[in-house]
């Protein structure tokens, strides 16, 4: 009997070791978690959900701001066709359309969009009158040929 009790003695000291090693290792894991539980409220900034839920949230919001740049894009796409289709190239050239006038006071205007498409003013001063003429151009083809002086406006406006 006595060797029984003895056998049952180490049992019990083996069961009470492997008890405090489960203890002990339990305590470690808890301590462990509690180290990744405060990384992960500092992660989340102190909120009360978990990092799955915070990612759902942060996706969400992703999805969001590419449904806001899609949006942009698209706004930016209709102003650039607003902004080409209106009157963004010009130039003046100023001339003397008869000989001896002096002074250059005869003018013609291109007023062009990006397509080369717009009209050309322009005023002849003469001594005792003046005249103002306006010319369609459709993509750089004029409806009525351009005189020097108006294609010469034309073509300074186009290289600005």
């Amino acid at each position: 009997m006595h060797f029984t009790a003895s056998v049952a003695g180490w049992i019990a000291i083996g069961a009470a070791a492997a008890a405090a090693v489960a203890l002990l290792l339990a305590l470690g894991y808890l301590v462990s978690l509690r180290r990744v539980r405060r990384a992960q409220l500092v992660l989340l900034a102190g909120g009360k959900s978990d990092l799955v839920d915070f990612a759902v949230s942060l996706q969400r919001r992703i999805d969001d701001l590419h449904r806001t740049v899609d949006e942009v894009a698209a706004r930016v796409a209709g102003v650039n066709r607003r902004v080409d289709d209106t009157v963004s190239k010009t130039a003046i050239v100023r001339y003397d359309a008869f000989e001896n006038s002096g002074g250059h006071q005869s003018a013609s205007v291109a007023l062009l969009d990006s397509a080369r498409t717009g009209v050309v003013l322009s005023a002849i001063q003469g001594r005792d009158y003046a005249r103002i003429y306006v010319k369609e151009l459709d993509r750089g083809r004029a409806s009525v040929a351009l005189s020097s002086e108006e294609q010469e406006a034309v073509d300074r406006a186009m290289s600005t």
